[in-house]
């Protein structure tokens, strides 16, 4: 089943606001939900009265990060341990965090694998910067992080390792990866996987696309046969725009 994940990433600012978006997107989440596995990420103060929100309705929760040990003297940290019980799925390794907070290929590496020895799921997130594209070194990079991403996973994680291919420059840009250049990422993607950690498990890893995704574009990325749904950001923070999103990734799937 395609997976279609809101990050709402540091928004809204209050629990209110969180509550009301969250309702307004449940009904039409909910009304797809055979087609789509829907995932709202909030910020980490609102995760519980979010999942309240959202108990018995089959959409999923997400936090936006975790840390890579189950407790000890890491102030400010969460671990995966802490989420287990409240959510399904974590995020790990986006490029804010790489680019403002100095994560590295090894701290995803192993944000990834404690994630997974908890039975969270994970969407892993790559992508190049605007100077690894400009200059065609794409796929260089993106390999990188994928084979670094995946150093601690085995076959048997397959089922719970989603990965996100969000090309750094088109993230709250406007500026879109072109459908092509995107498929043929998300084919190298697979392919690693499939290097890495079997041709079988690499049918089952699922790859989205990130970046600037709305209710507009969203169609040219989730038909693309190696596409398994989209991450979004600042779209999913409008209940009217993400709803939009859910019912066209709902529609191309059910046709499929």
């Amino acid at each position: 089943m395609p997976l279609l994940a809101a990050n709402w990433k540091m928004n809204p600012t209050n629990e209110d606001d969180a509550l009301d978006l969250v309702r307004g997107v449940l009904g039409v989440a909910r009304g797809h939900a055979d087609r789509v596995e829907v995932v709202i990420i909030p910020p980490f103060p609102w995760l519980l009265g979010v999942s309240e929100v959202l108990d018995q309705s089959g959409v999923k929760l997400g936090a936006q990060d975790c840390f890579w040990e189950m407790s000890g003297p890491f102030t400010g940290e969460v671990s995966p341990a802490m989420l287990k019980d409240l959510c399904q799925w974590v995020i790990v390794g986006h490029s804010e965090r790489r680019l403002y907070l100095g994560e590295t290929d090894e701290m995803v590496a192993k944000k990834t694998a404690a994630a997974l020895s908890s039975e969270l799921g994970v969407i892993m997130c790559v992508g190049e910067l605007a100077d690894h594209y400009d200059a065609g070194t794409s796929d260089e990079v993106v390999s990188a992080q994928v084979k670094a991403g995946l150093a601690r996973c085995s076959a048997d994680d397959s089922a719970r390792l989603v990965i996100a291919y969000e090309p750094v420059w088109a993230i709250g840009s406007g500026r879109n990866a072109d459908p092509e250049h995107a498929y043929k990422t998300m084919r190298l993607i697979r392919r690693i996987v499939g290097e890495m950690i079997g041709a079988g498990a690499a049918r089952k890893v699922r790859i989205l696309y990130g970046g600037s995704v709305k209710a507009s574009n969203v169609q040219q990325y989730v038909e693309l046969p190696l596409c398994d749904g989209v991450l979004v950001g600042g779209a999913s923070l409008d209940a009217e725009e993400f709803a939009a999103i859910v019912k066209v990734t709902a529609e191309v799937y059910g046709h499929r």
